[in-house]
């Protein structure tokens, strides 16, 4: 398995959504060395690179400010796959008190968990299209999987994310790694000027679930009910042993039983 390092740009070596892409319509380019790849957290001087990067990956136009901010700000988890110092990989993702979600992505968790609990968003996910099929976009995932699963980031309960129903590879992605269809949102991206249908995908952490459902309930109670039972036919058992017991000393002490 490879080994990758985390470092920042300054010190390398000498030598509102975003629709997540993971596309793997192109042939299985391997990298020269997997060890040369690094992961790094984004900086400001990365700004032009993504950006030229993410105009080629996704069919949406974002503003200055967004680039500005996750390769600037601390509120993003935003971390970069380096090889030959090129990104050629890129995660960007937050962390958001479940309140603060928008409504259509409210019945995450159920209500009496969401008061507390914070979820994480993964608002950009992409491989340059000459290193997909390499595992890179599970590197990535992988580095925010476990940076949300420590104790410190307990209260982070999900991890979740909108995709184009037409992303066939992204879906495909995500549902390899264990992300589940939550929603179905109609003409949820404005493309170009068309209104263009989105999914939203969400995977469970730290001991997190989603709401319960009546079937759900209805599990629930069945197997108190089974429980109940066993625990009837227990302690029935024991007071049969405790009368039989009672019933030999009364006979013994009245010189019944010779």
């Amino acid at each position: 398995m490879a080994q990758f390092t985390l470092y920042n740009k300054h010190n390398a070596p000498p030598n509102n959504d975003i629709i997540t892409r993971v596309d793997c319509d192109c042939e299985h380019v391997p990298l020269c060395s997997v060890n040369d790849v690094q992961l790094r957290f984004l900086v400001p001087d990365d700004l032009t690179e993504v950006r030229t990067l993410c105009q080629e990956w996704f069919p949406i136009d974002y503003p200055l400010s967004w680039y500005e901010d996750i390769t600037s700000s601390s509120r993003f988890f935003a971390l970069a796959a380096v090889y030959n110092l090129a990104i050629i990989g890129l995660i960007v993702a937050e962390i958001k008190p479940y309140r603060n979600v928008n409504k259509e992505d409210k019945g995450i968790l159920p209500d009496s968990m969401g008061r507390t609990a914070d979820v994480g968003y993964i608002l950009s996910l992409g491989v340059h299209r000459s290193h997909r099929r390499n595992g890179i976009g599970s590197l990535l995932l992988d580095a925010l999987m476990n940076h949300l699963t420590t104790v410190e980031r307990h209260a982070v309960k999900a991890i979740f994310l909108h995709t184009l129903t037409t992303n066939q590879p992204a879906i495909f992605f995500y549902e390899k790694r264990r992300f589940t269809l939550h929603s179905f949102l109609p003409y949820y991206y404005n493309i170009r000027g068309k209104g263009k249908d989105g999914f939203t995908y969400v995977t469970y952490i730290n001991g997190g679930h989603p709401p319960w459902t009546l079937l759900d309930h209805f599990k629930h109670y069945a197997s108190k009910l089974r429980h109940t039972g066993s625990l009837c036919v227990w302690m029935a058992s024991r007071v049969q042993q405790m009368v039989r017991w009672f019933y030999h000393k009364l006979l013994t002490r009245f010189n019944v039983i010779e």
